[in-house]
């Protein structure tokens, strides 16, 4: 099943890992919250959404990744047990660990956590990418609208995809600040630098992708 993946080749490995990733995702997430200094342009949706409804932020995450996930059916993209995950564990992680982590505090506690959950972001993309086991759902869906359209170019459509979250947050009062500049900067040489690090060896089962499935790419939020 392409929800599963093939696990045939080192299981164990690749879950811890999974797992581990999307841990520290939803903790780099927290991070960057409590430094109020600007956030990722989904997050400063999920901020901006969760103001407007009341419902925390890691539930409106979760709100927000499932809904996105529908939108793989017309474009017939398979969700391996990474999306799936992705969805639900980074919503409960930063929601668990914003209610630990103290709000305010002066500016160079803030910068520090700024940058921690930047960097934490960028291993936590290493981790769960590299694990092979399906990219996030905000992911797939611009791999998977390259794939149906393939006169555009993933950056063009991540551009598009990624500005019109954050102009919505940013509407609905979601943080906008230094922060999302220096995620902006910083996320795809991070990720350059942790994906190769943390990636999993392909086995002989699975060096093929499954037809359908979206490839990692880095993740946008």
């Amino acid at each position: 099943m392409a929800l599963l993946g093939n696990l045939r080749h080192r299981p164990v490995r690749r879950l811890a890992q999974l797992y581990l990733g999307l841990t520290l995702y939803g903790v780099s997430m927290a991070l960057m919250i409590r430094s109020d200094l600007g956030l990722d342009p989904w997050d400063v949706f999920h901020q901006g959404l969760s103001k407007l409804t009341g419902l925390s932020f890691g539930t409106v995450t979760i709100a927000v990744g499932a809904l996105v996930l529908l939108l793989w059916i017309p474009l017939r993209q398979r969700p391996g047990l990474g999306t799936v995950s992705n969805v639900v564990v980074i919503g409960l992680v930063v929601d668990a660990t914003l209610a630990l982590l103290p709000t305010g505090g002066p500016l160079g506690v803030r910068i520090a956590l700024l940058v921690t959950g930047i960097v934490a972001n960028g291993a936590a993309t290493g981790l769960y990418l590299g694990a092979r086991l399906g990219p996030g759902p905000r992911d797939g869906l611009m791999t998977g609208f390259v794939a149906r359209r393939p006169g555009r170019s993933i950056r063009l459509v991540r551009t598009v995809i990624e500005v019109t979250v954050l102009a919505l947050g940013w509407l609905l009062d979601g943080t906008v600040g230094v922060g999302t500049v220096a995620y902006a900067l910083a996320i795809g040489p991070l990720a350059q630098l942790f994906i190769p690090m943390f990636a999993v060896p392909e086995g002989a089962d699975d060096a093929a992708p499954t037809p359908g499935s979206a490839a990692p790419v880095t993740p946008t939020g």
